[in-house]
This record gives structure tokens, sequence and C-alpha cells, in this order.
């Protein structure tokens, strides 16, 4: 409709979570905020994805500071509940949008990952489990949901059919950098794929001082993506 929407974590009187939107008319702003955040929204990391049905959706959520194991069914528990070890991980979550952009279509549903096996991560593969940071991009008719698996400090990524998965886990796409978060983006420009992330080199390993990174990101020929070592490597 000829606007910019801007979505963005917030912490509300009560120091929970909740999802903003800002509008503009412009990408560089000024951004506009609603006056409440989107209702039925919790934890952080809101991402955007249009499909090519013409819907947009969003991917959200993160543990720990991120408070998603607050929730279970959209819905706030009394009490904190991490799962462990052999019990299933904590889900990121993805929602339809609704038309005016600003409110969910439909309620939250799990973004399950799948193992070899076909069976959904565990809480104690922290390798490989989602711990914050979704992305979300498409390749050769296929979702590729990407994620950071946060205290382990690797992005790695899993394939589907739809924006909604099953996705079943795939490997790394960056292996741990300098600094704490890898938060990252997946774009395609002029036929090529490029991955952007933060480290903390520059700062000397000040997590809170990060710079961008970009390094162009390669498939191999059955669409799986070639790993990138990332600076803590180096």
């Amino acid at each position: 409709n000829g606007k910019y929407y801007m979505y963005f974590p917030l912490k509300d009187q009560n120091d929970i979570f909740r999802i903003g939107v800002a509008i503009s008319d412009k990408p560089e702003g000024p951004f506009i905020p609603e006056e409440h955040p989107m209702k039925g929204s919790y934890s952080m990391d809101p991402a955007i994805w249009h499909d090519e049905d013409g819907e947009y959706y969003m991917y959200f959520g993160g543990l720990w500071g991120g408070q998603l194991q607050r929730y279970r069914n959209n819905k706030a528990l009394e009490c904190a509940v991490l799962p462990e070890g052999d019990e299933q991980a904590l889900c990121a979550k993805i929602a339809r949008l609704s038309k005016d952009m600003l409110s969910f279509d439909e309620e939250p549903k799990d973004v399950v990952i799948l193992d070899e096996n076909g069976k959904p991560l565990t809480a104690g593969d922290t390798e490989r489990r989602f711990f914050e940071a979704s992305w979300m991009h498409r390749h050769n008719g296929k979702y590729y949901f990407s994620y950071s698996t946060g205290d382990t400090h690797r992005i790695c990524y899993a394939i589907g059919d739809n924006p909604y998965g099953p996705f079943t886990y795939q490997g790394v796409i960056l292996t741990p950098v300098v600094g704490w978060t890898t938060h990252h983006s997946i774009v395609e420009f002029k036929g090529k794929w490029y991955l952007f992330h933060h480290d903390s080199v520059p700062s000397g390993g000040k997590t809170w001082l990060r710079s961008m990174k970009v390094v162009e990101l390669e498939y191999n020929p059955d669409g799986t993506i070639k790993t990138i070592e990332g600076t803590a490597s180096k």
C-alpha cells in the first residue's frame, strides 16, 4: 500500500516483551509507532516473510532473555519452564499477518524442526535447536528457515515445503563468531545470495559493540548451503 512497516520488540510496564509496529512513507523513516503492541504478541526477534501467495508472515521468538520459556500454547505461564535433555525443544513461532499488517490473522503456531529421523529436535541438542533470530528465505521452491543456536553460537538452517514447515534440519550456515549473538539475514541481489550478520571483532570482543558483516552465501548442487567459517575460528 505504499507504506513501510518496521516491527520491533519492546517491553511493557511489567517488563514483558511484546512486538510493536511503526509505519513510514519512506524506508529511512521517520517511523510512527502504533499506540499499542500487536495483540497476542510476545517474546522478541520478529522477522517478516512475504510469500509468493501474497501473504505476509511473522516469525518470532527467543529463549532466556527473550522470554519464550514463559509461554505455552500462546498463553503466559505462572513460572517460566525451560525444557531439558530429551524433552522437545521450544520452537520459534509463525503467524500470518492481517491485511493491514498491524495484527496477527491467526494464532501463532510452532515452527517445528525435525532431525534426520523425522523427530523434533530436543532441548539438550544445543548444537542444533532453535534459540533466537529467525529468518526465512526461499530457494528453488524450498523454504529455508534459519536461526541462531544462541549459547552455542551457530547459525543453522532447516528446509521445508511451505512457510509453516515442518522443517528438516540440514546443517550450519555460519560457525561461531567473535561475540555473543549471530543475528542475521539472507538476501538475493543480482543473482547472488548474501549472508548479513554481526560480530565483535572491531571492539575486541565486547559483545554489546557489534559490527555488520556480509559474505556471499553459496549452495551445493543438492540445495544445501556451504558452511561459512566465522571469525572465532580465524
